[in-house]
């Protein structure tokens, strides 16, 4: 199939493709891509566009067993070779490919790659199915699915880095294949699927989703003989390779076809609604967080994984994210999508008794329980029956659950399923790494790009192009932070005669950005407030330390420990308590501790600053060390670098260092 030409919009427009063998085109002249080693470099940075990839992970693509000395030079040469043959990215003439601290990333937009290019189709389509809208759904996904011709890098799985790659790559294909698929049965044109999806099952004989495609397809073209026949051969391989039997849902929809001539399926629309649809409202300035949302949506429509955690810090847009994918996720739950807040208005995590029973009002559980917490045994009794009912519930549909600010793992962790096909959706501010197995998704700040989008959204195109540089300032004022973003806009929206430079210059001023982040009851400082009372009373002191050493948010290990007065060891162990609290960022790629540039986000920066001060104003109770063994009052005298003699860095490194340690 002739692949579309690059949609950038001007003139030297490149178009790169993976869906298949590697080829590249420039204004549809195809581009010589060189020797081997630099289409494996090429490739395996084209897998994870717009994202740094290490260094270690391109010379494992190359050289799997024993990469030469000049590996890294070798490296470099291949990349300028890249650089030279796709050109600068966009029309701005910038570096096609860059070098940061996380590896070499490759700049390419969605009409220059045939992956990105996908995946904004798929989720399009999604969209529109969750909409209803399931013959526009139909067409997005074969346009889709019109980019994949065959095998991804079929020319170039014999490298174990790039075969993984193109493995992840084939999967998404074949999900969206059976997306199509699904809405053309339930459209009733099930004949145009049926070649296709006999040809994919050949290939993945053991995809269930595919078999179930097939045979459905089948029964409805009239053809009930061969649709039995799929279910059988199925259930005889299933037995000869695995020792299982085919799905409940597949047995079933096998025992409705016996003795049953063709039946049409009733279009989705049609269906009754799920027993639980309990979502709140999509944000409409809902922006950005485009490679999230399609890591949620492959993961969670794929049925790959049961439980997601999406983290950040107090502000990131993680609620707004998971609800939006609760959205687009219509089609992919039948028995519905339901949305918990695990803490109260105030920030307080609640109950998991109460948590409970609001799960069981919202999708029907039988049972009951108290809406306090447990005061005695029938309390507790009523709350694990309860709880009984709810894992009952949960193996018997298929509902998407969102989880919404949880505080701990402790609190959710009667609430996962055990077993079934529900999919649980947590937003934290923490990583909850006591929680596996799961799929993780850390919400970073947001690009520039996206940033501004925002901005825009609230206060109009039109007045951001009054002054785009001003609109820069503040948003990076803002530390990137959607909410912050938001707010500012809000604000800004409001105060219509306030010149952008202005209101720039005042979040540029440390004293007194947190002040000016407030629009009506909307304050960020609350919001920050809130993720400072969840953490450890050891990481507040830790992160107070930190904000007041780190240059632009930025610090390096062995800042870290002259910051902390303590050894190495209890650094890392402090600075990683802090990244597992989502409280400091650290690089995306891996990178050795006194490599890495950690980063405190610049608000939650501003407002530890506060607080240290606020501290040295006063006389505290009771502080803890890094390693979080209290230091009690009384005990505190002044030690090096003005730093409490209880915090102070041993002499001897690795002896009284660790002390620090937590056992």
């Amino acid at each position: 199939m002739t692949r579309p030409p690059a949609r950038t919009g001007f003139a030297g427009a490149v178009y790169v493709s993976l869906l298949g063998p590697l080829t590249a085109r420039l204004d549809g002249r195809e581009l010589p891509l060189g020797p081997r080693k630099q289409r494996l470099v090429l490739a395996t940075l084209l897998a994870r566009p717009n994202t740094p990839v290490p260094v270690g992970v391109l010379t494992d693509a190359v050289w799997p067993d024993d990469p030469p000395r000049t590996a890294r030079k070798n490296l470099q040469v291949y990349v300028s070779a890249a650089r030279t043959l796709l050109g600068p990215a966009g029309d701005g003439g910038r570096d096609r490919v860059v070098h940061g601290c996380g590896g070499y990333l490759l700049r390419i937009a969605e009409g220059e790659l045939d992956t990105l290019r996908f995946g904004a189709l798929a989720r399009a389509g999604r969209a529109a199915a969750g909409r209803g809208d399931l013959p526009g759904a139909a067409r997005l996904l074969r346009e889709a699915l019109d980019l994949w011709e065959g095998p991804p890098l079929n020319d170039l799985r014999d490298s174990v880095g790039v075969a993984e790659e193109a493995d992840r790559l084939e999967a998404r294909c074949l999900t969206v294949f059976e997306d199509w698929a699904e809405t053309e049965i339930e459209l009733g044109r099930a004949a145009v699927a049926v070649d296709g999806l006999r040809d994919l099952v050949e290939r993945h004989p053991l995809r269930e989703r595919l078999r179930a495609a097939w045979m459905t397809s089948l029964h409805q073209s009239g053809r009930q003989a061969e649709a039995l026949a799929v279910y059988d051969d199925y259930r005889q391989l299933m037995s000869r390779e695995l020792g299982l039997e085919p799905s409940p849902a597949m047995a079933a929809q096998y025992r409705s076809m016996l003795g049953r001539g063709r039946e049409a399926r009733r279009p989705a629309a049609a269906r009754e609604a799920g027993s639980a649809g309990a979502l709140p409202a999509c944000t409409g300035a809902f922006t950005g967080r485009r490679d999230e949302l399609r890591d949620l949506l492959d993961v969670l429509g794929g049925g790959e994984e049961r439980v997601v955690v999406v983290s950040g810090p107090a502000g990131a847009g993680k609620s707004a994210l998971a609800v939006r994918a609760a959205h687009l996720l219509a089609d992919r739950f039948p028995d519905g999508r339901v949305h918990v807040r695990v803490r109260r208005e105030d920030g307080t995590a609640r109950s998991r008794t109460e948590v409970l029973a609001e799960l069981g009002r919202l999708c029907g559980v039988a049972g009951s329980a108290p809406a306090q917490p447990e005061d005695g045994p029938a309390d507790a009794r009523a709350t694990a029956a309860l709880a009984d009912a709810w894992q009952g519930w949960l193996a018997r549909h298929r509902a998407l659950v969102v989880l919404d600010g949880v505080p701990d793992e402790a609190a959710v962790r009667g609430l996962l399923p055990r077993s079934g096909k529900c999919s649980v959706l947590v937003t934290a501010r923490g990583q909850l790494a006591g929680l596996a197995p799961v799929h993780r998704i850390a919400l970073p700040a947001l690009a520039d790009g996206e940033a501004l989008e925002l901005l825009g959204k609230l206060i109009g195109a039109g007045r951001l192009r009054t002054d785009p540089g001003a609109a820069l300032r503040i948003v990076r004022a803002c530390g990137a932070l959607p909410l912050a973003v938001e707010v500012s806009g809000m604000r800004l929206a409001v105060l219509r005669h306030l010149p952008l430079a202005e209101y720039a210059a005042r979040l540029g001023d440390p004293s007194a950005a947190l002040d000016e982040l407030v629009a009506g009851d909307v304050s960020v400082r609350d919001r920050i407030a809130s993720g400072w009372r969840d953490l450890a009373d050891g990481d507040r002191w830790v992160l107070g330390r930190l904000a007041g050493f780190a240059e632009d948010g930025g610090f390096t290990l062995d800042r870290a420990t002259a910051a902390l007065g303590c050894g190495e060891r209890a650094a890392i162990r402090a600075v990683e308590s802090l990244i597992d609290a989502g409280a400091v960022t650290s690089p995306a790629g891996e990178v050795t501790a006194h490599a890495a540039l950690y980063e405190v986000p610049r608000l939650l920066g501003l407002y530890a600053r506060e607080r240290e001060a606020s501290d040295l104003a006063g006389v505290p109770a009771e502080r803890e060390t890094p390693g979080r063994r209290a230091v009690p009052a009384g005990r505190e005298t002044t030690g090096r670098r003005g730093v409490p003699a209880g915090r102070q860095a041993p002499d001897r490194p690795g002896v009284e260092d660790s002390a620090l340690i937590p056992g």
